[in-house]
């Protein structure tokens, strides 16, 4: 259930105090500057490093990167692992910069956990197939990715997605309502859906009210009126002291959903790119001379590891082969 799992309890934030997400990704931008930005005068640091808006404006590309690389994934991939997968993401960049972790590597990592976790069986090599450019670095950097991106999100991986709750409420319609072809609303619902994942809804309101404010979108673009059925069917007597409540968090999720840019400005990913490439933690990018030496050093070590291991076994079965059994 979504009111006992680690989702509601760990990663839903506060809806009256609608700052708390702003100064939890402030404050991981703060971190990041402040950790690698000693030598650089207060009065210049923007100009080298990131700031948090444009931190925000970097998350938001890539999330439209993140829907258009799972649209076009082969296999067709399920609207419930992409759900995930914005989830994983969004969760991630709420206490890391992208000045330390690029959201281009973390953005293919997200999606590939999210196969995993809500087993859309694909191997790594068919999911880098989907990956345009070098594909055994691509494998390199969501392998390397996989356990860093598990501890940022406390190994929190079960998702409740709204795409259930909106087969719950069509059905409740088609049984207990009055609308002819409930079906109608389908593409709405959809879409709506669809745009909402672009947005920090999924992070402040649940998903129950995230479908219902869905099928009540996609009602009234087509002129139906469900009012009644929510007022009188869905909660009825026992349910009014709630009703306001959940018109109140239905009107700001169609709010926020209503006002999704979709079209970036190329001019500003162009500088905000440059700005990234200069400033971002050499330690964590795969071309760098640093991070290169460090996987090298990795390696060295796994390939040490396993000589001693292997020497340990081979002297293990000598004194096997050699052994002697006393006569009695």
């Amino acid at each position: 259930m979504f009111s006992t799992s680690t989702q509601c309890k760990y990663w839903m934030f506060s809806i009256s105090n609608e700052d708390e997400l702003s100064k939890l990704r402030d404050r991981a931008n703060q971190k990041h500057i402040k950790n690698y930005g000693r030598q650089v005068n207060d009065a210049a640091k923007y100009e080298v490093f990131l700031t948090s808006e444009e931190e925000k404006i970097m998350v938001k590309r890539y999330e439209l990167h993140l829907r258009d690389f799972c649209k076009r994934f082969q296999p067709p991939m399920p609207r419930y692992v992409i759900g995930t997968s914005f989830h994983y993401f969004k969760r991630f960049y709420i206490n890391n910069s992208v000045m330390n972790y690029h959201p281009k590597e973390i953005m293919v990592t997200c999606i590939y956990l999210a196969c995993k976790v809500e087993e859309f069986n694909v191997s790594i090599q068919q999911f880098v197939a989907n990956i345009k450019g070098d594909r055994e670095k691509a494998t390199d950097i969501i392998l390397n990715n996989e356990l860093l991106l598990m501890e940022q999100l406390s190994f929190h991986l079960s998702i409740h997605n709204p795409f259930r709750p909106v087969e719950g409420l069509l059905i409740d319609i088609k049984t207990r309502g009055s609308l002819q072809d409930p079906e109608r609303l389908r593409s709405g619902i959809e879409h709506f859906l669809e745009r909402s994942l672009l947005t920090d809804v999924i992070l402040l309101y649940s998903p129950s009210q995230v479908a219902l404010a869905a099928v009540l979108h996609a009602a009234s673009k087509l002129q139906e009126n469900l009012d009644s059925y929510v007022t009188d069917i869905l909660f009825g007597e026992d349910g009014r002291g709630k009703l306001e409540e959940l018109i109140e968090a239905v009107r700001a999720i169609r709010s926020m959903v209503k006002m999704v840019d979709s079209v970036p400005d190329r001019n500003q990913q162009k500088i905000l790119d440059k700005k990234l490439e200069k400033c971002r933690n050499p330690d964590n990018n795969p071309d760098s001379e640093i991070y290169k030496k460090r996987m090298q050093a990795m390696l060295d070590e796994d390939d040490d590891l396993f000589h001693a291991i292997s020497a340990q076994n081979s002297s293990m079965d000598n004194s096997a082969l050699n052994m002697s059994i006393a006569s009695p």
